[in-house]
């Protein structure tokens, strides 16, 4: 027998045809293209719309102080979204942008969105940063703001004036949790990233692809410190400040732990989630998605992040469908199939709008159903 060499990006793979005379030049490439249409012939249900009306509690718009909101209400109302929570309030960082994005919303939209504001770590050091800051949310809120978004440069790159990386769970930042319990918004908070990317980077990590595209996202134990000691940090806070509500981004990297992340939520009932960024993780698996959806259907909200209008039509399929075996819309994030959890009606208003309704005041209830 004739063996054949097939050149392909990690090196050489040899196999057997008796009848091969030369490599077919066609068949070289780069394993990570290899992404070929199903042909499992199956029932389909594509939605460009969801069943019921939603909030999208995890989106960021960065131009909403002068924007044209009416083309993004024209593509909301395509969606069905009946309001959108704009976690970047304060744009990169300034209370007069904040306000700007307050006044343009109230003249033109004010039924369909939600802002939430951000915090300024600047000046950490000065033992009234705390007070001030707390002081200065009760502005925001004042002004408008419904809510608290924290972006995960805290635990990773916030330093203090020392260089020294400022933990999540920093006291100095607990007269800013308080607060927010005592006026009744909530944070919405994104701690650290997918665990995989502070594994090793080789054949056993599943987000492999995602990091040879995206070298960035990379981490390690000292880079800044180990996954376990960020997610810690948080739940820290969490539990310390039991009357504070707090919504756990991204089901806070255990989409693929459900149990896990069902102790939690038993663990802190000030904890709710959201599936920003990880329908992927409930897509593959179904059966346990579902039930975990049945259980915890009063502390699931429903979430996007990065905006963009068609690749919500995969977060529909997978919630309301029982369709099997489609694809995600990005490869580097989830090379495997998706399947449908087919939800209850109930538990879908849940997490499309009634969660939302409970936890984040001043949403226009006439946007929704009943």
């Amino acid at each position: 027998m004739k063996k054949l060499l097939l050149t392909v990006a990690s090196g050489l793979f040899v196999f057997s045809q008796a009848s091969a005379q030369k490599v077919d030049t066609e068949m070289i490439m780069d394993w990570e293209k290899y992404d070929p249409p199903s042909t499992l012939v199956v029932p389909e249900h594509p939605l460009t719309k969801s069943k019921y009306p939603f909030v999208d509690v995890h989106n960021h718009q960065f131009r909403m102080n002068q924007q044209d909101l009416a083309p993004l209400v024209k593509e909301m109302d395509d969606l069905n979204m009946g309001v959108m929570v704009n976690l970047s309030g304060r744009g990169r960082g300034s209370r007069g942008y904040l306000l700007e994005v307050l006044d343009n919303v109230k003249k033109n939209s004010p039924s369909r969105f939600i802002i939430f504001t951000n915090l300024d770590f600047t000046g950490i050091d000065d033992p009234e940063w705390g007070k001030k800051a707390a002081a200065s949310l009760e502005e925001d809120v004042k002004a408008g703001a419904n809510g608290l978004k924290i972006y995960k440069s805290l635990g990773f790159s916030v330093t203090d004036g020392s260089g020294k990386r400022v933990a999540v769970d920093d006291p100095r930042i607990d007269p800013v949790w308080a607060k927010c319990g005592e006026l009744g918004i909530p944070v919405l908070i994104h701690s650290a990233d997918p665990k995989s990317f502070w594994d090793d980077y080789d054949e056993n990590n599943e987000r492999w692809l995602e990091l040879k595209t995206h070298p960035n996202r990379k981490r390690s134990a000292t880079d800044p410190v180990p996954w376990e000691q960020i997610i810690q940090e948080q739940h820290n806070v969490f539990k310390k400040h039991k009357k504070t509500i707090f919504i756990n981004a991204h089901f806070g990297w255990y989409a693929n732990d459900l149990a896990t992340l069902g102790k939690l939520l038993d663990e802190m009932p000030n904890m709710y989630t959201e599936i920003g960024a990880i329908i992927a993780e409930l897509g593959r698996q179904p059966r346990a998605a579902k039930a975990f959806f049945t259980k915890y259907q009063d502390r699931i909200l429903f979430g996007k992040d990065a905006y963009n209008p068609e690749e919500y039509y995969t977060y529909f399929r997978v919630l309301e469908t029982a369709d099997e075996y489609f694809p995600y819309y990005k490869r580097y994030h989830a090379f495997w199939r998706m399947y449908g959890l087919d939800l209850p009606d109930e538990v879908l208003k849940k997490v499309y709008y009634k969660n939302a309704l409970k936890i984040i005041p001043n949403i226009d209830k006439s946007v929704f159903p009943k």
